[in-house]
């Protein structure tokens, strides 16, 4: 009888995160002091997990909340960096740079690889001895209790069952626990598909991110050290699934027909990758002790860079709604305490679902009126100093509500 009581003591959790990838461990990272109890419930092993070739662009606001988190120092000088940020539309001369004395800081952004931020984050969670890791491990199902979730999981050749207090899915854009609670969504699929990839290059120069809009698709490329550059290329799913397929020689050739000399000699340093593109905002983001965050909440176009970062901001978001509760004595996983993180974060996430579709299509637009409004739009930009700083503060997340972490408070 002892053991037993002992089991069920040891897996009852005050939080429990599905999902311990980037978005969730920034959750799980912004708790590690409130002393409450958390399991993280992953599904990959972590070498596999630290293997994922993607980079991503990390917003000022996340870099914020990333260095509140106490992981900045640790890969600062292991990421890149970007000053200017030169935005282009087709075969029109014009271009609008962005730099970072419009916004005051030291940097406009920053560019992170994958297993770089995966791993600072995993070494700031491990330090905490009330956090605990399942992995690799599958939820398969959960149910309600009085004041709890139950929940299921099926790890190596056995299932264990969980209880908590809140439970959090942070298990990406097709959600399992988002279709077992039964939360409908809104949202399209692109008629695109994005190409990315890693470039080493010999531009004398590595600060500047440059967006290239083109009648096919945005065009992101982002410095990262060593010379190199992560490249996203978004255009029309069967020009896509063509360019995946091209001899080397060849798509490096239709490459640089778009992106021309600024980079100099450029050569591929990694394999091609290929992801489809869609818009996808969630009913509601939370229910009696539930709550979703990152990908399983909402997705966007990635022109911008923005996705991650959104994510991010909702972790750090849902971290300090919980601690808040939890220090005035509240059930944080009740559905009062949960609306306030839904009330704050869904509506910044609509005015970037909405500012990156719009952006997406209208630059994307072949009809004359929209290439005359667009391109009067650039010029606003690069020559109206206000209309430049909200652009800027948009993009780089410094518009609307921080989050405690992003302030240097806990």
């Amino acid at each position: 009888m002892t053991s037993v009581a002992a089991s069920i003591t040891e897996n009852q959790f005050d939080v429990a995160i599905a999902g311990g990838g980037v978005v969730g461990l920034v959750l799980a990272a912004g708790l590690r002091h409130t002393g409450l109890k958390i399991a993280i419930i992953e599904a990959l092993p972590k070498e596999q997990a630290l293997t994922k070739p993607q980079a991503y662009a990390i917003s000022l606001l996340s870099g914020k909340i990333l260095a509140g988190l106490g992981v900045w120092e640790n890969i600062k000088d292991s990421i890149g960096h970007f000053d200017r940020i030169q935005i282009s539309d087709n075969d029109y001369q014009g271009t609008v740079p962005f730099t970072k004395e419009d916004v005051n800081e030291l940097a406009l952004g920053h560019v992170a690889e994958h297993p770089v931020i995966l791993q600072a984050l995993e070494n700031c969670v491990e330090q905490c001895p009330r956090i605990t890791w399942f992995r690799p491990a599958e939820l398969i199902g959960f149910t309600e209790g009085e004041k709890h979730k139950q929940v299921t999981l099926q790890q190596e050749d056995k299932e264990i069952t969980l209880q908590t207090k809140l439970l959090v899915a942070a298990d990406g854009a097709r959600s399992r626990i988002r279709s077992l609670a039964g939360i409908k969504t809104k949202g399209w699929k692109y008629w695109q598909s994005c190409v990315a990839f890693t470039i080493q290059h010999q531009a004398p120069d590595n600060t500047t991110a440059f967006e290239r809009f083109c009648d096919t698709g945005p065009m992101g490329i982002l410095p990262l050290p060593g010379d190199r550059a992560q490249v996203v290329w978004t255009m029309p799913h069967h020009k896509a699934h063509s360019l995946i397929n091209l001899p080397e020689a060849d798509f490096i050739g239709e490459l640089r027909q778009r992106i021309g000399d600024r980079l100099g000699e450029f050569r591929l340093v990694n394999a091609r990758r290929l992801f489809p593109v869609q818009l996808m905002q969630s009913d509601c983001y939370v229910q009696p002790r539930l709550a979703l965050i990152g990908d399983a909440a909402h997705c966007c176009h990635p022109v911008g860079g923005q996705g991650l970062n959104l994510g991010i901001r909702d972790g750090a978001a849902l971290a300090q709604v919980i601690a808040t509760a939890h220090n005035q004595g509240e059930d944080w996983g009740s559905l009062a305490v949960l609306k306030r993180y839904e009330h704050w974060r869904k509506p910044e996430n609509w005015l970037i679902l909405g500012f990156t579709d719009l952006l997406d299509r209208f630059f994307s637009s072949h009809w004359p009126p929209a290439i005359a409004l667009r391109r009067l739009g650039l010029e606003v930009l690069r020559l109206v100093p206000p209309a430049k700083k909200l652009a800027l503060r948009l993009m780089t997340g410094l518009l609307g509500r921080r989050p405690q972490l992003a302030t240097g408070q806990r």
